[in-house]
């Protein structure tokens, strides 16, 4: 592929919602709240922030800035802007072999809110008048949609066809203009139904569990366990170190500062973040649910709230959310399997149709083993990890995001990488807030090693503690 025929992203905006949708994911639903709720409130919300600011935005911002510089993907920005004789470029897999192994559980899952959206509008989620046990009807629903591997592939196809479908119209035309109608919608949708949950009766009690500011509960969680799943949230939230936002950068133009641009990405983020548990909490407690958290709380503890309500309230509300809850998955697995289509079109010239077509047909069959992990595969299970799914995100989040992270830092600040110089230029290109040059000792020396112990703690937690 030549690169000066390469697109580049028609707007500001659709730069910023399209990175936005791809940071933005279901850790923000269905973990954020809970673990905000369980640590203190405002407590845990500043650790979080703090972190956030000193270790997910600087690798961000890296992320970007190497994608921007050589306009390449993960792989061909590596060796690019290597020095010569080095071999920055052997890491470059790092790119589609974390793209692939997030896709690979995460397609199926952004299926399962495809799914309950069709069910929030169709009203199947509701149950039917006169049912005697709501709770064993809402569990049996979510039990019998995992345990239907038909269903399943049928949803996670459908979903996979609309994000590649989707990039096959091309960056503008495809990508930037499907992304920024649905982020749009999602932040309107998110609004509305905060406002909404914040009018119920009982709700200032779930607004209180959820923000305001508690020692006693924070010290009952333990102080060290609040600080890790701070930092480790500040940092996942982001999804970067696979080059999935390098790609983003790539497309974009030189008349912003990175560090401005990259602000408001993680302000939106934690703005849906919030937002979620503004949703979730106060509905929670006006119907006397406990929330919880991870799948459970998306697909069993809500739908029992809906079902609490009135019967046009819950129905709308359900629909409504998982309308939201669709279109958050659906901007992140638009945004990743673009990045694995620009790498076979930056790394070996194919064609948009081919590359898309190819990355279908491979995601689409490295899905199933997912999808099998909870039915016919079920009894699968890797001692200290768990299923099938349990695996993949743990490859992920606990052994990729981490070392490719670190890849970024390194080479960022190192002189025997790119370097600080090269990068601290492209970071302030344009017009906006500049990279503030007194973290570099810290970001060269610091950080990695923070890195570095999420990586080993990552392990540890799993397989070493008690």
């Amino acid at each position: 592929m030549n690169i000066n025929t390469r697109e580049n992203l028609a707007s500001r905006l659709g730069f910023l919602l399209l990175s936005a949708g791809c940071a933005i994911g279901l850790g923000n639903v269905w973990r954020f709240p809970f673990i905000t709720g369980k640590y203190g409130g405002a407590v845990f919300l500043i650790a979080y922030l703090v972190f956030l600011a000193i270790m997910g935005l600087p690798v961000l911002i890296m992320e970007f800035a190497v994608g921007r510089a050589s306009g390449l993907n993960m792989d061909g920005a590596l060796r690019k802007l290597e020095p010569q004789g080095t071999r920055w470029h052997n890491f470059g897999w790092l790119t589609i072999v974390g793209c692939y192994c997030l896709m690979m559980f995460y397609i199926p899952v952004a299926g399962w809110m495809v799914n309950y959206m069709y069910k929030g509008l169709a009203g199947t989620m509701m149950a039917p008048a006169g049912t005697e046990n709501v709770a064993d009807y809402v569990g049996g629903l979510f039990g019998a949609t995992l345990g239907d591997p038909i269903n399943m592939v049928f949803w996670t196809v459908l979903t996979s066809a609309i994000g590649f479908g989707v990039c096959a119209f091309g960056v503008q035309k495809g990508v930037e203009r499907v992304t920024k109608f649905m982020m749009s919608g999602l932040l309107l949708i998110m609004v509305g139904l905060a406002v909404y949950a914040l009018t119920l009766k009982g709700s200032v009690e779930g607004l209180k569990f959820y923000l305001m500011p508690s020692l006693a509960r924070a010290k009952e969680a333990g102080i060290g366990a609040l600080l890790n799943d701070a930092m480790n949230q500040a940092f996942f939230t982001l999804s970067i170190g696979i080059g999935s936002m390098c790609i983003f950068g790539s497309y974009l133009k030189k008349d912003r500062s990175l560090t401005s641009e990259s602000a408001i990405i993680v302000g939106l983020d934690t703005f849906v973040a919030l937002t979620a548990g503004l949703i979730i909490f106060p509905a929670c407690f006006a119907f006397g649910v406990n929330p919880g958290a991870g799948p459970g709380l998306i697909f069993v503890t809500l739908p029992n709230v809906f079902n609490s309500m009135s019967p046009v309230a819950g129905r709308v509300f359900g629909a409504l959310f998982f309308v939201f809850m669709a279109a958050a998955a659906l901007t992140t697995v638009i945004a990743v399997v673009e990045n694995c289509i620009a790498y076979f079109m930056d790394t070996y010239g194919w064609a948009r149709g081919k590359s898309t077509l190819f990355n279908f047909v491979l995601l689409t069959i490295l899905t199933m083993p997912c999808i099998l992990g909870f039915n016919v595969w079920e009894g699968f299970s890797i001692p200290k990890i768990g299923g099938v799914l349990d695996c993949e995100d743990f490859i992920v989040s606990n052994t990729l995001l981490p070392l490719g992270s670190l890849l970024f830092c390194l080479f960022c600040t190192s002189r025997y990488g790119w370097g600080w110089k090269n990068f601290i230029a492209e970071a302030d290109a344009g017009q906006g807030a500049k990279f503030p040059k007194f973290l570099r000792f810290y970001l060269t020396w610091i950080l990695p090693v923070l890195l570095i112990v999420i990586f080993i703690v990552g392990y540890w937690q799993k397989f070493a503690a008690k």
